[in-house]
């Protein structure tokens, strides 16, 4: 089987990116990053949903971005609770993390020059999500276009490069009821920005928000634990 680099955060949408990836042949490295945020229990759920979706294996790379900060995910800032489908639709919200999709390609593009694989699996979305601007398809585009200019295997080599973004024109429903296809159990995933330290979620962030109107979008169970 070809080999693929999967970015995992544990949450629902690269769960389903995993997933999609084995489905389509390939033999899955994923890559998980430990890199301050205050929702750190996703990890946990990065190695059960490797473990489940028969990953060949999972790294996590453990990076600081609380040293720059500018995040509710990675600084001292209330995280945005509440918020209507209008407010999400407006200005970047705080929890975007500065470069951080950049960041996490950039190691994905080196782990996968290692392993030898041409596609990197990346769960973005550019229709129910946030606004983060390294979603959009513009970005990605923008990305592989450096990427097969900055490495040497796909300089030197006839082959290219390519970012797999299968998610990138789904809403979150059809997000969950292809997931839910391949077998995928959400039970094991986390989406929230703010858990408690038993891991269960607030239900009234972005992401929290997102992911209920998505299940009941897609008439599908939510099997998430949501704090009371």
């Amino acid at each position: 089987m070809p080999n693929a680099v999967v970015l995992l955060s544990g949450g629902l949408d690269s769960a389903t990116c995993l997933a999609i990836a084995r489905a389509a042949g390939f033999d899955c490295h994923a890559l998980s990053f430990d890199y301050g945020q205050r929702h750190d229990v996703e990890l946990e759920s990065a190695r059960k949903v490797a473990a489940a979706l028969g990953a060949r294996e999972h790294k996590i790379a453990r990076i600081d971005l609380r040293l720059f900060g500018g995040s509710a995910l990675t600084d001292d800032i209330a995280v945005p609770k509440g918020r209507s489908v209008e407010d999400m639709a407006g200005e970047i919200p705080v929890t975007y993390v500065p470069a951080r999709n950049t960041i996490f390609l950039s190691y994905a593009l080196a782990y996968a020059e290692v392993r030898e694989a041409n596609h990197i699996f990346i769960g973005v979305n550019a229709v129910d999500y946030s606004g983060y601007p390294d979603c959009r398809p513009e970005y990605i585009e923008a990305f592989q276009a450096m990427a097969n200019l900055a490495t040497r295997r796909w300089v030197a080599g006839p082959q290219r490069l390519v970012i797999e973004t299968p998610l990138i024109n789904l809403t979150k429903a059809e997000i969950i009821r292809r997931g839910l296809e391949l077998g995928v159990d959400y039970g094991l995933t986390v989406s929230c920005y703010d858990p408690d330290e038993t891991g269960a979620a607030c239900g009234e962030c972005d992401s929290c928000q997102l992911r209920r109107r998505g299940f009941e979008a897609a008439g599908a169970p939510d099997p998430t634990r949501y704090r009371p």
